[in-house]
């Protein structure tokens, strides 16, 4: 098992990341917990990515991954501006990874990513236990000279302590891209209860097929030899609000 306390850096991965309005607000807000407050409009946002090849990481091997959750209110990001996040689901397709990011908090899961471009298309599709949950589609165009950098910040919980992590990352992003479709498959499924308004009202975004990111190291690691590091990226202060 990786030490849940060390940074990990992973480069180079084909990546979709947005956000929309949910179908239903009320269920979107309701997977915040209590001392957190979801964004005015109750943005959900979704990443899929892939990491094709072990050498683009520092030590989770090839994966892929897909996160959803529920934007926040007053816990932006370094640049003031994107909001926080709050993870409520963490389908990774790797056991290393999956308990890698549960002992930081994340609610990881089994599942399968896929991402294909074809003529100008992108199909990104998720799945977990064998049945399809997340399909995708976008007009995408190619890289150019454009680059994005920053951080996103994530929340989670682990024992009942809140860890607010910020996550640097650069992205080469696509142009032109348009999403075209967003469809959630499995009605029985948890994750069902973010599905987007039909029609999408898509808030922001981008694919691109390079992006590098960083799990920063976790601070003030216990002494104790083999204590599972329950210790915070970063503490919350009680009843701090917070937003992706």
């Amino acid at each position: 098992m990786l030490d849940p306390a060390a940074p990990q850096l992973v480069v180079n991965a084909r990546t979709l990341l947005f956000s929309w309005i949910p179908a239903d607000p009320g269920a979107a807000e309701a997977l915040v917990p209590a001392g957190l407050r979801a964004h005015p409009q109750r943005h959900v946002f979704l990443c899929q990515y892939v990491v094709d090849d072990g050498t683009q990481t520092s030590g989770f091997g090839a994966y892929s991954l897909t996160f959803l959750g529920v934007s926040l209110a007053d816990m932006d990001a370094p640049d003031g501006e994107t909001p926080g996040g709050w993870w409520t689901h963490y389908l990774a397709s790797s056991a290393r990874v999956r308990q890698y990011a549960a002992a930081r908090g994340a609610p990881a899961g089994d599942g399968e990513t896929h991402l294909e471009v074809s003529d100008g298309r992108l199909t990104a599709e998720t799945t977990a236990g064998g049945r399809p949950l997340i399909r995708v589609t976008a007009r995408v165009g190619h890289t150019g000279t454009e680059a994005h950098n920053g951080h996103h910040r994530y929340l989670t919980r682990r024992d009942d302590e809140l860890i607010v992590t910020d996550y640097p990352y650069v992205a080469e992003p696509v142009s032109p891209f348009e999403v075209e479709s967003v469809e959630f498959l499995a009605p029985e499924h948890p994750v069902y209860a973010l599905r987007p308004t039909n029609p999408l009202q898509f808030c922001w975004g981008f694919y691109s097929p390079r992006v590098s990111f960083a799990y920063p190291a976790r601070p003030n690691v216990p002494d104790e030899a083999g204590d599972l590091h329950q210790v915070p990226a970063r503490r919350a202060r009680s009843g701090l609000p917070s937003g992706s």
